[in-house]
């Protein structure tokens, strides 16, 4: 038993087994085995390599975007008189963030004060005041309801309302646009990246942007690539809309900045792609943007505000993209995984060779050896292990 287990630890120690090779002299299975093997490797090098670059570990970004318009407008309406529209009238949220609305239209019911008055047509019509419950306030409705049926105008009649007065008469939206001229209207955009595993910091305004070139530029995407000043009529343009249209009841355009960045090279290299997106849909079901909001002041002791109902674009920056840089692990990682990938070829030869071509059970024969469990009887030896015993013994002489 001790010297069974002694043989057994030498041969576990002492000896290397390695899979037995056929070599298979066939045309076709030989020229269909090195074509696949040339696919899986211009699959491992050109798009995992070349193009995913299998061999960067990659970083994603964190970023900051502050925005700034310039431009003016003028109107000359009744009640409001003329007006000059500059930044800080037309741009809501005054401070330039990310997302921001620009004023292009508008509806203005001036001189709104806190009284009685009767109620728009849209809240609802009635025939006596057994039709207006005090103290209800319809869905659409813009104010409490008095309990009185009152003349709206010389047509229709209209609950009585306690509210801001004049009401709101919003059935008649300008065309065109009212601030037709914010398509000449000017957008800076300050973007601020950092890929904080590769401790790296980025503006949009890079190498090339200087303070010269700053006051002149308006970005072209082929003439002014990397100017960081928009005009917002090329901004929807490129989105694929029509500015005069989407001006008269708003919309929304998204502006993407891409970072995609390869730290192999001088980060110089690194500069924003932008790009332009209409968001919206083919669909006329309350179509466009709009929001009110109101300007109060007192006359003569009464408080009293403008309200406006305004048709804006609104603007969407959004920020996004990566780095890469080479790092061995996933180098390592990439390659065996490419090397994994050539026995695909030995799979799929196999298989045409022992299940698809005519001499199967010919090639089944030489690449299987079948050994049937015999073993020597009692008092007689195993003829085949003395036999390749001998055999290695004898080569081993011989070399």
């Amino acid at each position: 038993m001790a010297r069974r287990l002694q043989d057994e630890m030498a041969t576990f120690f002492f000896e290397y087994d390695t899979p037995r090779m056929v070599l298979v002299r066939n045309k076709k299975v030989g020229v269909i085995f090195r074509l696949i093997q040339l696919v899986v490797l211009v699959y491992v090098v050109g798009w995992v390599f070349l193009y995913e670059k299998g061999y960067q570990t990659s970083s994603g970004l964190i970023s900051s975007v502050s925005v700034k318009l310039k431009g003016l407008a003028e109107t000359q309406l009744p009640g409001l008189g003329p007006q000059v529209w500059d930044v800080a009238d037309y741009v809501f949220p005054a401070q330039g963030d990310s997302s921001f609305v620009v004023m292009t239209n508008f509806i203005a019911t001036p001189q709104q004060s806190q009284g009685y008055c009767a109620e728009h047509p849209e809240g609802g019509i009635c025939t006596g005041d057994s039709s207006c419950i005090p103290g209800k306030a319809e869905r659409k409705a813009q104010g409490i309801r008095t309990g009185k049926c009152v003349a709206f105008n010389d047509t229709v009649h209209t609950c009585e309302i306690f509210g801001w007065c004049p009401v709101e008469v919003d059935d008649n939206i300008p065309r065109p646009a009212l601030l037709r001229e914010a398509e000449n209207f000017t957008l800076f955009i300050k973007n601020s990246i950092s890929f904080p595993r590769f401790k790296v910091n980025r503006r949009n305004l890079v190498e090339e942007v200087d303070a010269a070139y700053l006051k002149t530029c308006l970005y072209h995407k082929t003439t002014h690539p990397l100017c960081p000043v928009f005009k917002l009529s090329y901004i929807v343009q490129e989105s694929g809309q029509n500015f005069n249209s989407l001006a008269e009841k708003g919309g929304v355009v998204g502006i993407t900045i891409d970072w995609n960045c390869d730290l192999d090279w001088h980060v110089r290299h690194c500069k924003p792609i932008y790009e332009f997106h209409g968001l919206y849909e083919e669909n006329n079901l309350s179509r466009g943007f709009n929001f009110r909001f109101a300007r109060y002041f007192t006359e003569n002791g009464t408080n009293r505000r403008h309200l406006f109902k305004v048709f804006g674009i609104r603007f969407d920056i959004l920020v996004d993209g990566k780095a890469g840089k080479f790092d061995i692990i996933p180098t390592m990682t990439t390659i065996g995984s490419g090397i994994g990938i050539f026995g695909v070829a030995t799979v799929l030869c196999d298989l045409l060779l022992l299940h698809i071509l005519p001499k199967r059970h010919y090639y089944k024969q030489k690449k299987f050896k079948y050994a049937e469990d015999m073993g020597p009887r009692e008092g007689e030896h195993d003829l085949a292990a003395t036999s390749s015993t001998m055999d290695l013994q004898e080569n081993m002489k011989t070399s």
